[in-house]
């Protein structure tokens, strides 16, 4: 299926979102859309679901986890910086350095 990856992303972070979150679920659901993506070679997908996972990481005290995630799929991308995707990926990596 095409578009699971997204579909698991927003999953995943419905479950952080909900009254109650449900970390290990949305995890699973994160990292499992990350490798699809991966999978894909859908670079954009995979970004969004690296940032979702770095920001869990990161809520969880796995900064530097969040950090080595995320660099190195945000630097693969040389052009479109005023995207939203990479604006919030950009933000959450100063944050995280």
């Amino acid at each position: 299926m095409r578009y699971r990856s997204s579909l698991l992303r927003n999953r995943g972070e419905l479950l952080l979102a909900r009254p109650t979150p449900d970390p290990s679920s949305a995890e699973r659901c994160l990292i499992e859309a990350l490798e699809m993506a991966r999978g894909q070679g859908a670079k954009l997908w995979e970004l969004r679901a690296a940032t979702g996972l770095a920001r869990l990481w990161r809520d969880q005290g796995k900064r530097a986890d969040a950090r080595d995630l995320l660099a190195p799929v945000y630097d693969w991308f040389t052009e479109g910086f005023d995207t939203s995707g990479l604006k919030d990926a950009k933000t959450l990596l100063d944050e995280l350095r």
